[in-house]
C-alpha cells in the first residue's frame, strides 16, 4: 500500500509541478519594455502644446455628412432631417484615396487636409450659387479614441469633440479594473506619421491639469495591470491545486 501511495504521491506533485509553471507566466503589458528608459514628460512634447484651438483635419477614409437646411436633393445624411444620420444608416461620404469626395451638384470636392469649418465655408460659396444664403453643417462621423487595457468597458469610442481630456475618455470605459495600473496610463498617438507615446501618473495631484491631458481623435489610451496580477493568479493556481491534493487524499483515505 506504501508504494501505491508513493505512486499517488508522485502523481499530484507532477501536476502541481505542471500547473505552477504555467502559472508563473508573466502578464504581458502592451506597449511596454523591460529594459526601456523611462519616458521624458518634458513641457515641449507634443500632448502638452495640444490646446482648445485644436482643429481635427479630415483624413483618408473619414465619413463625412453634408447638411444643407431645406435641401434635402443635396443633402447627405442631413442632420435638420427627420431620418437618422448616423454611421451605421450609411448616409455619408468616404473620402477616397486621392483625398476627394462626391458632393451632390457639385462632383468631385477635394477636402484631405482641411478643417471642418473651412469645408463649410467652401460649400456655401458653391451651393450660394443656386441657393440663397445657404445653411451648411458638415460632421465627421468616425472621429475614434481606443481605450484598451485593465478597464472595466474598453473599446473604441465616437467622440464629438475635438478636445477631450483623459479623464473624460477614461470615464467612457467605465471604472478602473482591479489590477489597472494607474501610475502608467499610457496614450499613443501618430503625428506626421511618427508614433509618440507619453506615460501619466494619476495616482498624484500635483500639477493636475498637466497630467490630465488633452485626448484628440486617433489616440490609443492603454491602462497596463499592476505586477500584482501575476502573483495573484500564481497563488490562485497554487490554492486550486492544493484543493485537488487535499481531495486526492481524502478519496484516497475513503476507498484504499
Amino acid at each position: 500500500m506504501s508504494l501505491r501511495l508513493s505512486a499517488l504521491a508522485v502523481r499530484y506533485i507532477s501536476g502541481v509541478l505542471v500547473i505552477l509553471s504555467l502559472a508563473s507566466c508573466k502578464t504581458q503589458n502592451l506597449f511596454t519594455s523591460e529594459n526601456a528608459p523611462p519616458l521624458q514628460q518634458d513641457a515641449d512634447s507634443s500632448f502638452y502644446k495640444t490646446t482648445l484651438n485644436y482643429e481635427y483635419v479630415i483624413r483618408k477614409d473619414d465619413k463625412i455628412n453634408i447638411s444643407v437646411w431645406d435641401n434635402d436633393d443635396v443633402s447627405v445624411g442631413s442632420v435638420y432631417g427627420i431620418y437618422n444620420s448616423n454611421e451605421v444608416y450609411g448616409k455619408w461620404l468616404m473620402v477616397d484615396a486621392r483625398g476627394k469626395i462626391n458632393v451632390p451638384k457639385i462632383g468631385s470636392l477635394y477636402v484631405l487636409g482641411a478643417t471642418v469649418p473651412q469645408v463649410e465655408d467652401t460649400l456655401r460659396s458653391l451651393f450660394a450659387q443656386w441657393i440663397k444664403r445657404p445653411i451648411v453643417d458638415v460632421k465627421i462621423l468616425n472621429k475614434e479614441v481606443i481605450v484598451m487595457g485593465e478597464m472595466k468597458a474598453p473599446g473604441k469610442f465616437i467622440i464629438e469633440k475635438d478636445n477631450n481630456s483623459l479623464m473624460e475618455i477614461l470615464a467612457k470605459a467605465g471604472d478602473f479594473d482591479f489590477y489597472a495600473n494607474k501610475k502608467k496610463i499610457q496614450v499613443i498617438r501618430v503625428e506626421n506619421s511618427q508614433v509618440k507615446q507619453i506615460v501619466i501618473d494619476l495616482t498624484r495631484m500635483d500639477n493636475y491639469f498637466a497630467r490630465n491631458i488633452r485626448i484628440i481623435p486617433g489616440d490609443i489610451v492603454y491602462v497596463p495591470a499592476k505586477r500584482g496580477k501575476d502573483f495573484d493568479k500564481r497563488i490562485s493556481a497554487a490554492i486550486a491545486v492544493a484543493s485537488v491534493i487535499t481531495a486526492g487524499v481524502v478519496i484516497y483515505k475513503t476507498f484504499f
